[in-house]
């Protein structure tokens, strides 16, 4: 399952500001996606009441948070919100236990067991406790952690690599690990700072945690983490999953886009405009005869169209397709020649070439 916290953690990117209304078309368009939670924001967040009324009047099945500190205030405040879960961020590892929170570890344990017990006294029957820096931490005191805020009440772990330091194999063993101690829900929150959030989402999934953390186009502090439409695509294309729906992805992602100032590569996996686009000359003639051959799953799948041209890199064999495509009879045709000149004005254009430009070519070397 799939908490998306575009709304908390990928406000937090740098130079990113979600106005209310920005924050509703994105919770709306989340709740068509179908993820299962959404992280709305942080308590004490600008118009996070207003946010959440809204969508709580849309949100249907969709489970709805918000971020709190381990704080008492702050838990106090969450419960004036009317959401179906509290998430509480508290640090796990040494570093942040002494030098960020200047105490030690008996002192935190205290603080989560006194934070976990008000939150289930104010209302909340579903709490999360979300342990930073589990990745840099001492693995029996994360579980002593976790087993306490286990027996205190909570509901959820949250297993956060808060600085991107694991690789699959690790996500897996640290999932193992809680799974075999622990037996309330697991999630997981991957940064990317070396490039593996996504996967280690699936990894954790696949080992046995219940959720993971995600956010559209993977915007968060700094690298950013898990990246929904990918999440979403695995799920729903390789995994079965029928509760997402893929084809509204690449209009999320580029209202988010928009919004973020986040460039959407052209290659950007699952929602890039030219990741079904071909000119390779045996992938373009393999693809005409069957898509499978080289695609994953269908384009249209994910709201994005194929895309087969001819260019420097095209044979024959793709000239040909692309001649029967734009209904042209091959008899008249030199195809050696034809393709020749089809490379010599897509290297001298430095692109390929587009249809008009194409069927021009070929009349001028059918007329010759």
């Amino acid at each position: 399952m799939l908490i998306d916290t575009t709304l908390r953690e990928g406000a937090q990117l740098f130079g990113a500001y979600f106005n209310l209304e920005t924050r509703k078309r994105i919770a709306s368009s989340l709740i068509k996606i179908g993820v299962d939670e959404i992280e709305l924001g942080w308590v004490g967040q600008e118009k996070l009441s207003e946010l959440v009324q809204y969508v709580s009047s849309i949100a249907e099945d969709t489970v709805l948070s918000v971020w709190s500190p381990c704080r008492e205030k702050d838990i106090l405040a969450a419960a004036e919100l009317s959401v179906d879960r509290i998430n509480i961020g508290v640090p796990v590892s040494d570093l942040h236990i002494e030098k960020r929170l200047s105490t030690d570890r008996k002192a935190l344990l205290h603080k989560i067991s006194a934070a976990v017990r008000t939150a289930k006294a104010v209302g909340f029957k579903y709490v999360s406790v979300g342990m930073e820096d589990v990745s840099r931490a001492d693995i029996d005191f994360a579980l002593t952690t976790a087993l306490l805020a286990k027996a205190c009440g909570a509901s959820r772990i949250r297993l956060s690599d808060s600085l991107g330091q694991l690789t699959p194999r690790a996500m897996e063993k640290l999932v193992t690990k809680f799974r075999s101690q622990i037996n309330i829900d697991i999630a997981v929150h991957c940064h990317d700072d070396f490039g593996m959030a996504t996967a280690n989402a699936v990894t954790a999934l696949e080992s046995g945690a219940m959720y993971a953390d995600c956010s559209v186009l993977g915007i968060g502090e700094r690298a950013g983490i898990a990246v929904t439409e990918e999440l979403v695509a695995w799920l729903a294309l390789r995994d079965s999953n029928d509760r997402y729906s893929t084809k509204v992805l690449k209009d999320v992602c580029l209202m988010v886009s928009a919004a973020s100032k986040v460039h959407v590569p052209r290659t950007k996996a699952v929602v890039g405009t030219d990741i079904f686009a071909c000119e390779s000359g045996l992938h373009t003639h393999a693809l005409s005869k069957l898509p499978e051959l080289f695609e994953p799953y269908n384009p249209e799948s994910v709201g994005i169209f194929r895309k087969l041209a001819v260019g420097g890199k095209s044979g024959k064999a793709a000239v040909r397709s692309a001649l029967d495509d734009c209904g042209v009879d091959c008899a008249a045709t030199d195809l050696t020649t034809l393709t020749e000149a089809v490379r010599q004005l897509s290297c001298r254009l430095e692109r390929p070439l587009t249809r008009s430009e194409f069927l021009k070519l070929n009349d001028e070397e059918v007329l010759s």
